[in-house]
């Protein structure tokens, strides 16, 4: 398993819906990059003047990125991406 450091963390990306709400099947073309996401793996924190940063994301959580935020990874045949803690914009409760 990946593990990040420092302030990363590492999420896999939701796909984006096949369909409207009103029944309405988009093309791939027409799909807009999803930015919901799942944290699959947090890194410690990042030291900041001899203080160890808190991560205010867990393993779980459902996050909003920063549209075109981060590294993308291909690791065991699975696609994820890996941000700076600072990419993530919310957490989805």
């Amino acid at each position: 398993m990946l593990k990040p450091l420092s302030d990363r963390v590492i999420v896999k990306m939701i796909e984006a819906e096949e369909t409207t709400k009103s029944g309405i099947i988009l093309s791939s073309g027409s799909k807009e990059k999803p930015q919901i996401a799942e944290v699959i793996a947090v890194g410690p924190g990042e030291m900041i003047d001899g203080k160890l940063s808190e991560m205010y994301v867990k393993k779980g959580d459902k996050v909003v990125l920063n549209k075109y935020s981060g590294t993308e990874v291909k690791y065991e045949g699975e696609d994820f991406v890996i941000v700076k803690q600072e990419d993530i914009l919310a957490i989805a409760e």
